[in-house]
């Protein structure tokens, strides 16, 4: 006899009664077909497969180098309070002529003294030839440097923007003038110091004397054009001269990077092992998934890193600003003659990608198209541009893009690992067995040990504040 159960379902969707069985009960005596776990956290990982890796087996990776005079042109950082802007002693340090000065009551005084002051955009804010009667650090908005061109037109030789500082001549030399002019190209917030003001504390201050005059008289030591020490070379000499002797320096404390970790416990119950194992491993599902996160977090932590993240460690000399704001074809020549030698490849955000077809698209430029790996990328001289979400993007709508030459034969930017670690799943990650608790849960320690390492600064190049927002 059948029941009121199957006969409703039996019966059609106008309610009229079904000869044969229904689809929806069919489907309990049938097997479903099911995917493994799907992760929509998951991207291509880029950076992580085109590093060249290197094997650290002591756990420290030792970057020795030529030794190098450094200059001074570091970017300086601010106290900002909403609007207000207030100077940090030690950051004045960043200045070429305050390099080494390491009073902090002088550096005090002296971070008193600023003052305050904002440009509207195309505002002159110093204008070349007239007296260098005081120090300009910007804090906000982007500034261009503007000199005269080769047949004698205006020409901007460069973009500056927050942290950048201009007229510190002011500090060495009486009669400084400004060499070049300056223009504010957004509105702009800087920080000014008379020279009358600096002069007072100056003044007051023997050793500050001291350091400005050592400062005025330039390095002690000769430098190439990169500003290691000097290597001193005769050539294209006739007869018999005395031939000049030299060595080549290093550094006294090269830089040492250490593996960094990421880590976590896998837990699974041992009744989920015993019988839902088939058709599927559980554990392996959840150990597949758990390294997938673990990766992305270490290609998000090799980027933004503020230890050895790319982002954080770009020399200052390698980071350069756009023109305009939006990534322009222009910009990216100029990102371009940051790494000249041996480009590898572009590392930016997908939606900076798509700004930067927008500005080829609005000049009639169409990048060429490469092939890698059977992926289709857009490139930019030749130099392919790969996407990596990583990178972030700022409530302004700004982003940043990456140039790297990579590879330890070619002085470039290298990942580093250690592979052969006990329980090694992967090559440079474990999974190691914790045991069993008292509640029947299974324990996995599932670790990465990684880093990244610029063998010399112009190994990596940084096109900073680019404006995805247009």
């Amino acid at each position: 006899m059948m029941t009121i159960a199957d006969q409703t379902l039996n019966e059609s969707a106008e309610g009229t009664p079904n000869s044969s069985l229904s689809t929806t009960a069919a489907r309990n005596l049938a097997t479903t077909t099911k995917t493994v776990p799907q992760m929509q956290g998951i991207t291509s990982r880029w950076l992580l497969r085109l590093l060249p890796w290197v094997q650290v087996s002591g756990g420290t990776y030792r970057v020795n180098r030529r030794l190098a005079h450094t200059v001074g042109d570091g970017r300086i950082d601010f106290d900002i309070t909403g609007t207000d802007v207030s100077i940090i002693p030690d950051e004045l340090r960043e200045l070429p002529a305050l390099r080494d000065f390491t009073d902090t009551e002088v550096l005090g005084a002296l971070g008193e003294r600023f003052t305050q002051q904002e440009y509207a955009p195309g505002e002159l804010i110093a204008e070349a030839g007239s007296p260098g009667d005081r120090l300009v650090l910007i804090a906000h908005g982007r500034v261009d440097r503007i000199g005269t061109g080769k047949y004698g037109d205006e020409t901007a030789l460069e973009a500056l923007a927050g942290g950048d500082h201009l007229g510190d001549e002011s500090l060495t030399s009486a009669d400084a003038t400004w060499e070049f002019s300056y223009r504010a190209v957004t509105r702009v917030t800087v920080m000014a110091l008379p020279r009358a003001a600096a002069q007072e504390v100056i003044g007051r201050s023997p050793e500050l004397q001291e350091h400005l005059a050592a400062a005025a008289r330039g390095p002690a030591h000769p430098t190439n054009a990169s500003g290691e020490s000097a290597v001193s070379v005769a050539s294209g000499h006739h007869g018999e001269p005395p031939l000049p002797s030299t060595f080549v320096d290093y550094e006294l404390a090269p830089r040492e990077y250490e593996l960094s970790v990421a880590q976590t416990v896998l837990r699974t119950h041992t009744r989920v092992g015993d019988l839902y194992n088939d058709p599927m491993n559980q554990v392996e599902e959840q150990l597949r998934l758990t390294i997938q996160a673990l990766r992305e977090r270490q290609e998000h932590e090799m980027i933004n890193n503020r230890e050895f993240g790319l982002l954080h460690n770009a020399d200052l000399k390698q980071r350069i600003h756009t023109r305009s704001g939006p990534p322009t074809p222009d910009d990216l020549d100029d990102l371009l003659a940051t790494v000249w030698k041996d480009p590898g490849f572009l590392l930016a955000h997908p939606q900076t990608i798509a700004a930067i077809g927008r500005e080829c698209n609005s000049r009639g430029l169409y990048p060429t198209a490469v092939d890698f790996m059977g992926h289709s990328l857009p490139s930019w001289r030749g130099v392919p541009i790969f996407p990596c979400s990583k990178i972030p993007v700022t409530k302004e709508r700004t982003s940043s893009i990456l140039l790297l030459r990579t590879g330890e034969e070619k002085q470039g930017v290298v990942g580093l690992h250690r592979s052969g670690i006990p329980d090694e799943y992967e090559p440079g990650l474990s999974v190691r067995f914790m045991g069993v608790d008292d509640r029947a849960i299974v324990n996995y320690l599932v670790s990465t040990y990684y880093s990244a390492a610029i063998l010399v600064p112009d190994a990596l190049g940084v096109l900073e504040d680019v404006e995805i927002g247009h």
